[in-house]
């Protein structure tokens, strides 16, 4: 797989329609009250959290800092070349994860793309390579954040949880620890319904799937928000909803099973961020039930 590359990659589907202003943050991350809810779940890195798994401790806890958002997110100085709205991850080089379509399997008929966009935001800490607390802007007094922070990132001081070493993350979630890598897991940055025929990607309205190259996948919703083109699968009401599933632009180059490659621009992909939202408080952070498989079905048509 290639090295990633955020400068070839488009906006996610939630920047397309914000600007950086508190109205646009919030139309991404659902609500004024997501912290809260936030709060309760695995995704709570800070001191405040307890709980959260069988033993009745934190998953994985931080005692330098009570705060909650600032492991993903800064107001000041944030990432800008992240498709996150005020990114305070540290993003490193993606390394040559083996992915999905390198099983050849012969159901897999779309591009993938080298892993990127929402799904490398994701893998900054899920991939386990670098501690939970790696931020952009620590709290504290200045750009450089107070010590107790500091020595988390360099020796893992403060952390504990039964899911963490020195603060990164172990177990099946830390990609990097799986001898598959993403091999067994659902394909990332992979061209919706196997990519556009020649009836091509419409500018605006429904992408149905007379324009798939697999007809086995449901119609996915289509909008211009912010002057983007952005797209998603609905689960529900019509019109954009937060438990709908959102297909993610990609600017990249695809490798096709058949070893091909082709130059791949404005059109969706299937993302970590597709199934999972990190402000969710539903299991494993999906954006909605999977009850009688509902997650898989809003997409496949079986």
């Amino acid at each position: 797989m290639k090295s990633y590359n955020r400068r070839g990659l488009t906006h996610w589907v939630g920047t397309a329609a914000v600007a950086l202003t508190v109205a646009g943050v919030l139309a991404v991350f659902g609500s004024p009250t997501a912290s809260a809810g936030i709060k309760e779940t695995k995704h709570n890195l800070g001191s405040q959290q307890a709980g959260l798994n069988n033993e009745g401790t934190a998953a994985n806890e931080f005692s330098g800092t009570g705060e909650i958002c600032v492991f993903c997110h800064t107001p000041h100085g944030a990432d800008t070349q992240a498709k996150i709205p005020l990114w305070n991850r540290v993003a490193t080089a993606s390394p040559a994860y083996a992915t999905y379509n390198s099983l050849g399997t012969l159901s897999l008929d779309g591009g993938t793309a080298a892993v990127g966009s929402t799904s490398m935001a994701c893998l900054s800490c899920h991939d386990g390579t670098q501690a939970m607390n790696t931020v952009a802007n620590a709290p504290g007094s200045g750009l450089d954040g107070n010590a107790a922070w500091a020595a988390g990132i360099d020796t893992g001081a403060g952390w504990s949880g039964s899911h963490q070493s020195a603060g990164k993350m172990t177990g099946l979630a830390a990609v990097a620890a799986d001898a598959s890598g993403l091999k067994n897991d659902h394909p990332v940055g992979i061209q919706y319904a196997g990519g556009p025929n020649a009836n091509g990607v419409p500018a605006t309205g429904t992408y149905p799937k007379a324009n798939f190259t697999d007809p086995d996948f449901k119609d996915a919703s289509s909008a211009v928000l912010g002057g983007s083109q952005v797209w998603w699968v609905e689960t529900g009401t019509t019109g954009r909803q937060k438990t709908d599933l959102p297909l993610y632009a990609r600017t990249a180059t695809v490798t096709f099973t058949d070893g091909s490659t082709s130059e791949v621009v404005n059109q969706p992909f299937v993302e970590c961020a597709s199934c999972h939202d990190p402000h969710s408080e539903k299991a494993t952070f999906l954006r909605t039930e999977n009850t009688n498989s509902a997650v898989c079905l809003a997409c496949h048509d079986k």
